[in-house]
């Protein structure tokens, strides 16, 4: 079992979100302001609701930190909620396909969905994002960095080149509110969502990570629990509205003849101090990961998010109450939340990575986590060079 490992609580309109990660090392720096920057970032992008005017994340320490520095004991943090009338808000008796709402309330046996949809909420998803935020102080601290961004939305696609740096891909995604860094493509998504608010409608669309950085051997073949590649689908499937999830070529590769799906390798002692360790490679179609580990090439997956189901225009339901056809309720809603999942699943692959990381390269402090890391690098550069 991974030493790292988080967990949430709270509801939507509840008092507070609470995520609480055990397992850093001690000696880690840890930046709050960038916390709050990737909490900020997930309330922005075209076609949020009126909620995120509401709301102004922000993380408040309650444990695991001395003066913004790990001491190895659980870090909580809180965000709290403005909007909080979770005893006050009326019940929902009228479930919305595609929601938590019907399966939740006949789980719990209970008539009103709010009881349900009070966690099953996106809201939830502040908590995960602070969690994979606070552990990009860690692996950043080892030059792997994270970038979500988005790939489509509804029937616009974009084309964003696989050579592009983390830098200009992070440069790009923040040049407009779709969080795309094609601009091109952007102007097009923006006509997507305006089209579907006119409608009363929602519409969803794709995400990608991509991890650079990552030094080769992260997670293992050994177990089917410890495959990073499960990890990251597993983890990137549990965010709500996300309904598929890839990695590399993906679902693509179920196409390709094998020829067309692999990766030739090659070496290039020039390059042996970078993350691939010399071996080269002219693609990356396994997205960085191979039987479950990873290769030195960068991580690459995409999550695709459904319509957010809570419809303006609503959807034929049933009353829980009397069992007649009624439309379903509405709770204030997204029109696309997609640029929004683009920063959730960024840090959701961030905690991931860093559990990975410290599988392989454990310590109770960062200078022994530091030390194990080079070790390794050592012994990885030199290997065969005796033969």
């Amino acid at each position: 079992m991974s030493k790292l490992s988080y967990r949430t609580a709270g509801e939507s309109h509840g008092a507070a979100l609470i995520a609480v990660v055990e397992g850093l090392p001690a000696g880690l720096r840890v930046r709050g302001d960038l916390i709050d920057r990737e909490l900020q970032r997930r309330q922005g992008g075209y076609g949020r609701s009126a909620r995120q005017q509401i709301e102004q994340d922000r993380v408040t320490f309650l444990s695991g930190l001395r003066n913004m520095v790990t001491i190895g004991s659980p870090i909580a943090m809180q965000i709290a909620n403005k909007d909080h009338r979770i005893d006050t808000a009326p019940p929902v008796p009228r479930p919305r396909p595609g929601h938590a709402d019907l399966a939740g309330s006949l789980k719990r046996l209970s008539t009103d969905c709010r009881e349900t949809l009070e966690r099953a909420s996106a809201r939830e998803t502040a908590a995960r994002t602070a969690a994979g935020a606070l552990v990009n102080s860690l692996i950043g601290e080892f030059g792997i960095v994270c970038v979500g961004f988005v790939v489509r939305i509804g029937q616009a696609p974009a084309n964003i080149d696989e050579s592009i740096s983390a830098a200009g891909l992070a440069s790009g995604r923040e040049a407009n509110d779709v969080f795309c860094p094609d601009a091109a493509a952007a102007a097009a998504m923006i006509e997507q969502i305006r089209q579907a608010e006119q409608a009363g409608d929602t519409v969803g669309g794709i995400v990608e990570v991509r991890v650079f950085g990552c030094p080769p051997g992260l997670g293992d073949c050994m177990r089917w629990q410890d495959k990073l590649d499960g990890r990251l689908m597993w983890a990137l499937g549990s965010v709500q509205a996300v309904k598929g999830v890839e990695v590399g070529m993906g679902f693509g590769a179920a196409e390709a003849l094998g020829s067309a799906s692999h990766d030739a390798i090659g070496y290039d002692a020039a390059q042996g101090h970078a993350p691939s360790l010399g071996f080269v490679r002219p693609t990356n179609r396994a997205g960085g990961l191979e039987g479950g580990m990873t290769n030195g090439q960068a991580v690459v997956v995409r999550a695709a998010m459904k319509p957010i189901s809570t419809l303006l225009q609503g959807a034929d339901s049933v009353n829980l109450l009397t069992r007649q056809p009624e439309r379903s309720d509405y709770e204030r809603s997204d029109i696309c939340a997609v640029p929004a999942l683009s920063v959730i699943c960024e840090n959701v692959v961030a905690f991931e990575i860093g559990r990975a990381f410290l599988d392989k390269f454990s310590g109770d402090t960062l200078g022994e986590v530091r030390a194990a890391y080079d070790h390794y690098l050592e012994s990885a550069r030199s290997l065969g060079s005796q033969g």
